[in-house]
């Protein structure tokens, strides 16, 4: 496993990293405890070593599977986000002070570790300007429970806001389909060296290929609430724009797609998702071994082509 570095962190990370959102059956239904445990002892046998979780997920059971199974891994490398309160009905969005520090003391206590890497979970431009919250993340810093702290953001100016705080991880949302909030970004994000963590980059399964336009998701699928039937429908025709790409080592939509992700050389890993071991398999297959991992000529041509489609990026 290739490994690049965090930014200005230091941390080298594996250009692969696993994300447990849903492997903890938050996301996608409900996945077995012993299957759980398989992927990410799978993981680690395969140089896979970063792990991407919340404090929120399966109501903080994730972090505490991965403090048990890294325990005898201290060169794992564990990010975790804060900042869901799942005490109220609905759960809502915190980030004073007070909320924060609580939280972080549970996260650490469950993973049974410093944590590496602690982002701020989905939050608004409001949090990064107050001071007490740069103040809070240095103290932990110096305290030892944290090694560094960023946010996991759904837009560019929030990720801005971020930046002047002081983050110095961000992760984003990154796709061949859904390019426009990176790409505001990697300006900033090359000038102050940041760390870069790309998520969703099969675009939730949708860029993998494999779905027929009357695909349908089960109640407790995050994915029926996220496209219409014929929003779905639209993007799956837009697939078309991706299918030159597969050539050569490149054997799937899928490869071509979380190679699309590798290529961009600001990101310091991607993170994947897989829910079995098979999949993970798949996934580090269809990674390649090393760049170039898209040719630039059929980088620019998948633009072009995407841009037709109607897939502003």
């Amino acid at each position: 496993m290739r490994r690049r570095t965090l930014g200005k962190t230091g941390l080298e990370i594996p250009e692969l990293c696993l994300g447990t959102w849903g492997l903890s059956g938050d996301g996608y239904g409900p996945i077995e405890e012993t299957e759980q445990d398989l992927v990410i002892e799978r993981a680690l046998a395969l140089s896979v070593t970063a792990f991407e979780t919340a404090d929120a997920y399966a109501k903080g059971a994730m972090e505490t599977r991965l403090g048990r199974l890294l325990a005898k891994h201290p060169e794992a490398i564990v990010i975790t986000k804060v900042g869901t309160d799942r005490s109220s009905t609905p759960p809502q969005k915190r980030f004073d002070v007070d909320y924060l520090r609580e939280a972080v003391t549970k996260s650490r206590e469950r993973l049974q570790r410093p944590i590496d890497v602690l982002l701020l979970h989905n939050p608004s431009s409001v949090p990064f300007g107050r001071p007490a919250l740069k103040e809070l993340m240095q103290k932990l810093i110096d305290d030892g429970v944290i090694k560094t702290w960023g946010a996991s953001v759904g837009s560019a100016e929030i990720g801005r806001a971020a930046i002047a705080a002081g983050a110095q991880v961000l992760e984003v949302a990154y796709s061949a389909f859904y390019q426009r909030e990176l790409n505001d970004l990697l300006g900033t994000i090359k000038d102050n060296n940041l760390g870069l963590l790309a998520r969703s980059v099969l675009a939730h399964g949708l860029l993998c290929g494999q779905w027929p336009t009357t695909k349908t998701f089960a109640t407790d699928d995050h994915r029926r609430e996220r496209w219409t039937p014929d929003e779905l429908k639209k993007r799956i025709s837009q697939l078309s724009a991706m299918r030159p790409v597969v050539t050569g080592t490149v054997t799937s939509l899928r490869a071509a797609a979380l190679r699309f992700a590798l290529d961009e050389e600001l990101i310091s890993s991607v993170v994947i998702g897989p829910k079995s071991c098979m999949q993970l398999d798949q996934l580090l297959r269809d990674a390649g071994r090393e760049p170039p991992y898209l040719p630039t000529s059929g980088r620019t041509a998948l633009r072009n082509r995407l841009a037709n489609v109607g897939i502003k990026t």
